[in-house]
């Protein structure tokens, strides 16, 4: 049976339990003595994302609420005893939770989603309202035409919402609602999603939706076709070689085998052999050797011994230099007596007179050096 029938049947024969739509969304519709009490999907928020995303609740309110009455069926009753909540704003709350998820349960009936009752199966939160199934089949067919008249495209309501990278139009009017849904949607978030982030019912986000992608403000997803995608290889082309080949064996006592095949040898002619000619010799020509110019005559610098006769160092040396023509040597310099004046073209300006001896620098050096030790 369909959702849909298996639904009027539990409301004509007043069955107490709860209606397990498969598929995708798919959901879940709670029933007792053939009264809707609530229902819940994967792509409608519940009704503690609402009250905690809304703010009407605390989040470690509701948790305690859960630990306290979940077991017993009692979560609405203990939130309306402790004072959290007025029944009004708990019902209100609990029939939009309600038609949210019946319609994303019930509105693709169509569809062959199967279907499953499971007796005496109750909810958590415990019975608040209690609805005609009727009515609920009424709303959730009403919903489903308005959606299609604004875009007749139910991908939209599950797929992850993607805005377009540029509007197809100049100007573009947005409400408040379509601007925090399109700030929100990051590519990755689905409606369910987005309704839960930001504290809204999932009709009403669904519906907003349609229209943006009605405007062109958001891609479309995907069709993808129910029969697997085979992929059909390029055949390979020329003449087929028999794979059923003689095994090789490596031995290194005995040399391999030759393994003839059906496919022609073709022989390669060898490479043709090119001579490089031998680069040149570049010598490089002779150093130029430069001799030194013979001494010009006049007298020799006085000996060290303090006689004019010359000494073995400039007469010798010259001689030195003039026998050896291939070596360069400087001419000496002439000895002094000790205590002599320096020439007046050798002679500088004398060293500046010394101070004195620092003996604070003293001290400070010999203490380095103790401390060395």
């Amino acid at each position: 049976m369909s959702p849909v029938d298996l639904l009027t049947r539990a409301a004509g024969e007043r069955w107490t339990g709860a209606l397990v739509v498969g598929g995708h969304p798919g959901g879940t519709v709670y029933l007792v003595e053939g009264r809707v009490v609530h229902a819940e999907s994967p792509a409608a928020p519940g009704v503690g994302e609402l009250l905690t995303s809304s703010g009407r609740l605390a989040a470690r309110t509701w948790q305690n609420a859960l630990d306290l009455g979940t077991s017993t069926a009692r979560v609405g009753r203990l939130l309306i005893e402790q004072g959290h909540l007025t029944q009004g704003e708990l019902e209100l709350c609990v029939l939009g939770a309600i038609y949210d998820a019946a319609y994303f349960a019930l509105a693709s009936s169509s569809a062959p989603a199967p279907a499953e009752f499971l007796d005496r199966a109750a909810h958590w939160l415990g019975p608040i309202v209690h609805i005609d199934p009727a009515a609920v089949l009424r709303e959730s067919r009403r919903r489903a035409t308005l959606l299609d008249e604004i875009f007749p495209d139910r991908r939209v309501d599950t797929a992850a919402v993607i805005p377009v990278p540029r509007p197809p139009r100049e100007r573009v009017w947005l409400t408040a609602s379509q601007w925090e849904l399109l700030v929100a949607a990051d590519g990755q978030r689905t409606p369910a999603d987005l309704a839960q982030l930001l504290g809204r019912a999932g009709f009403a986000t669904v519906q907003e939706l349609r229209r943006l992608a009605a405007q062109g403000l958001l891609e479309l997803p995907e069709v993808r076709a129910d029969a697997p995608e085979f992929v059909h290889l390029p055949r390979a082309g020329g003449t087929a070689v028999d794979v059923k080949r003689t095994p090789v064996r490596v031995d290194e006592r005995r040399p391999a085998p030759v393994i003839s095949g059906s496919a022609p040898v073709v022989s390669v002619p060898p490479l043709p052999v090119v001579s490089v000619p031998p680069l040149p010799v570049v010598s490089a020509p002779p150093l130029p050797v430069i001799s030194a110019p013979p001494a010009p005559p006049g007298p020799a610098p006085p000996a060290p011994g303090g006689s004019g006769s010359p000494g073995p160092a400039g007469p010798s040396r010259a001689v030195e230099s003039a026998a050896e023509p291939g070596t360069y040597r400087p001419p000496g310099l002439a000895r002094r007596k000790p205590g002599a004046k320096l020439p007046k073209d050798l002679a500088a300006e004398p060293p500046p007179i010394h101070p004195g001896t620092d003996e604070v620098l003293l001290k400070r050096i010999r203490t380095a050096l103790r401390a060395l030790r």
